[in-house]
């Protein structure tokens, strides 16, 4: 076997011997045994961390010779037991799970592999391994045999001895502060994922992908951290929950209780948030969320950490995190056409805003590659057993405060938002800094992601709950340079920014030019019944917001010529939202945009297929020609517009524009109002 190594290698042998693996040697070992992947380097890590060839072949026949001896497939069950008998005790690798009998006042342990149930277990050992009663853990565990053991006439003659949990005994966080200086970020973002088993050098994987993939770790190193992660198949969504990590419970099919996520109403036993660090729902679509007690308590330890349950119980704390995976099986731009986002969920929470605005970050599983042989790793990582103790220990760290200290949050973002954003750049920082050292564009770049998956969030709640969850246009501010930054979702408008099928009441598109930066705007009215009142978001710049009151005032001052009675100013309050697509240096200039999208909100009318505006409109009505024309249009054009309204005055300009523009996009002139909007209308 020729080993060949790269640098990356090299540095982790040298910086930490003893810790790291070979991960095809897991592949390699485990030869279709159903055993988990933290088992397997359990037992190879000490022996196998190790660039000579001899020794990783001796280390590998040694951890095969042990699981030949003891571990146990389920079609050998019947050996093990004899050989427990004939031996009196035997050393066995299984998973091993307690259950309490309450009639006699007994706990039993159970097997899986060995097909051993109702062993004894002494109360000591459940009482020192909690997790026994939740879900089970693997272990080496003693087992002897002793036929005088009688209960109620019956003989259970299998008796658990002693059980050793397969995880590291001594672990020094000092070791990763001390040596993470040694890695270049990028170096380091692969070291995480070669201990996840993944291969960041493989087709498939670029800085976005690395980041998908690395988000799932969040929840093992941030406390109640709430996330969502829905996708096709066979992208590894429950793959972290389930092989990488001994702290991590995954339930999978089958309908949660109370009693096994909480606290068991009777005997007042804390349930798995209190004694996993992270719990993952394998297949959100099931009937997981039947009960509506469970559901109300879910969302109560998902708002806060804790819960009650009534009676004498009081208020129960817990760090769990909680994760949701689930299928998509359709296309993106279907689901999001048809429904929302969160609509893979079951029935019974599909449509439940307050349960959703809980969550903290939803990752967008459609982007991540479906994994196939070459994307798993063959080289060097760090064993499981120590890559989870890393994980754990820095879950006592919080880094929720680094985003003050340079950026401030946009208007839109509430407490709740702001919560969810805080966290997750704290979980960047935990996974990628661990020493604590990380720069001002480190921030940036993981404010923008944690911006990102909790807008999906709001976007998906606005879908289903309406003006409650209007505020989405989520930004942050540069505390040194006042520079705002606007961050939008690519799912949104499909791979054109300027959606290309008739605009909804109230929405319509522009562009601006503020010295030589360019900028797309998406412009949202919203009307509601009211009292008269105009309500600007989206941009605090002056010029911007008399360009809008300047329209609103021209409107007003003509609504007998330009609306009926029942269409009246004064019995609404009108919302602007300005939404910065590409670009950030807002410019004004954007009147003809406005009147439409005041206009159409009004009278509930559909605006033409992919439609943008360019122009003003001054507070008496005239119109105003565009400045740039040409890169304006041609801004437009190249993100999906093929309706661009333009005025009069500009019309020379036209033979300025390229053929390429006028082959896809459509433009036509207006002089006034109202031929601005009768062009600009959907005809029914």
């Amino acid at each position: 076997m020729t080993i060949i190594l790269d640098d990356l290698d090299n540095k982790l042998i040298d910086n930490f011997r003893g810790y790291v693996v070979k991960k095809d040697l897991v592949r390699q070992v485990k030869l279709g045994a159903n055993v988990p992947v933290f088992v397997l380097e359990y037992l190879i890590a000490n022996s196998c961390s190790t660039a000579d060839e001899e020794k990783i072949a001796q280390g590998i026949e040694n951890v095969k010779k042990i699981l030949t001896d003891h571990y146990v497939n389920p079609e050998q069950s019947s050996l093990i037991h004899s050989k427990i008998r004939e031996n009196g005790s035997y050393k066995i690798i299984d998973k091993i799970t307690v259950s309490l009998d309450a009639a006699n006042d007994k706990y039993w342990a159970s097997l899986f592999n060995s097909n051993i149930r109702n062993a004894n277990i002494k109360d000591s050992l459940v009482l020192d391994h909690e997790k026994l009663l939740l879900g089970g853990i693997w272990a080496i565990i003693d087992v002897i045999y002793d036929r005088d053991v009688i209960i109620k006439g019956k003989n259970y003659p299998f008796v658990v001895k002693d059980i050793q949990p397969i995880q590291l005994s001594t672990f020094e966080y000092d070791k990763i502060v001390k040596n993470r200086s040694n890695y270049s970020k990028e170096e380091w973002i692969d070291v995480l994922l070669r201990s996840s088993g993944l291969e960041p050098s493989s087709n498939g994987f670029n800085h976005r992908i690395k980041m998908l993939f690395l988000s799932r770790l969040i929840p093992l190193v941030e406390s109640n951290f709430n996330m969502v992660e829905l996708g096709p198949r066979s992208t590894g969504k429950s793959y972290v929950y389930k092989e990488v990590t001994p702290y991590a419970l995954l339930l999978s099919g089958g309908q949660t209780t109370i009693a096994q996520l909480f606290v068991h109403g009777t005997t007042k036993k804390i349930g798995a948030v209190g004694l996993w660090d992270t719990v993952a729902f394998d297949e959100v679509a099931g009937d997981v969320f039947k009960d509506k007690e469970l559901i109300q308590i879910l969302k109560d330890y998902m708002e806060s950490g804790s819960f009650s349950r009534g009676g004498s119980s009081g208020e129960i704390t817990g760090n769990a995190s909680m994760v949701f995976n689930g299928n998509i099986n359709q296309p993106i731009e279907t689901l999001l056409k048809t429904s929302h986002l969160f609509n893979p969920f079951s029935e019974a929470i599909r449509n439940d805003t307050a349960f959703f605005d809980r969550v903290h970050f939803y990752l967008p599983g459609w982007e991540v590659i479906k994994l196939a042989p070459q994307n798993f790793t063959n080289n060097f990582g760090f064993s499981t057993d120590y890559f989870s103790e890393v994980l754990k220990s820095l879950r006592k760290y919080s880094y929720a405060d680094v985003v003050e200290k340079y950026f401030s949050l946009g208007s839109h973002l509430k407490q709740r938002d702001t919560k969810a954003v805080k966290k997750t750049v704290s979980g960047f920082i935990k996974l990628l800094h661990p020493d604590g050292n990380y720069s001002k564009d480190d921030i940036k770049e993981y404010l923008e992601f944690a911006i990102e998956m909790r807008r999906r969030v709001k976007e998906q709640l606005k879908r289903i709950g309406g003006m409650e969850f209007w505020d989405t246009n989520f930004s942050f501010i540069d505390k040194e340079n006042q520079q705002e930054y606007y961050v939008a979702l690519p799912e949104e408008r499909g791979s054109q920014l300027i959606e290309n099928q008739p605009l909804a009441p109230g929405v319509c598109y522009t562009s601006t030019i503020e010295g030589d930066s360019l900028t797309l705007i998406r412009i949202e009215a919203l009307v509601t019944q009211g009292s008269g009142k105009l309500n600007i978001s989206g941009s605090g710049k002056q010029n911007v917001r008399d360009n809008i009151k300047n329209v609103y005032q021209y409107i007003k001052a003509n609504e007998k010529s330009i609306l009926n009675e029942q269409h009246s100013l004064s019995n609404y309050d009108l919302t602007i939202q300005i939404s910065p697509l590409l670009g950030s240096n807002l410019g004004s200039n954007i009147g003809g945009a406005i009147l439409v999208s005041i206009l159409s909100a009004l009278y509930k009318k559909n605006l033409k297929s992919a439609l943008a505006i360019i122009g003003d409109v001054t507070i008496g009505g005239a119109i105003v020609r565009s400045d740039n024309f040409s890169d304006r249009i041609a801004l437009l054009s190249e993100n999906g517009a093929k309706n661009v309204l333009v005025p009069i005055e500009n019309v020379v300009e036209l033979q300025s524009l390229p053929s390429s523009i006028l082959g896809v996009t459509d433009i036509q002139f207006y002089s006034n109002a109202q031929m601005l909007l009768q062009k600009s209308l959907l005809l029914q």
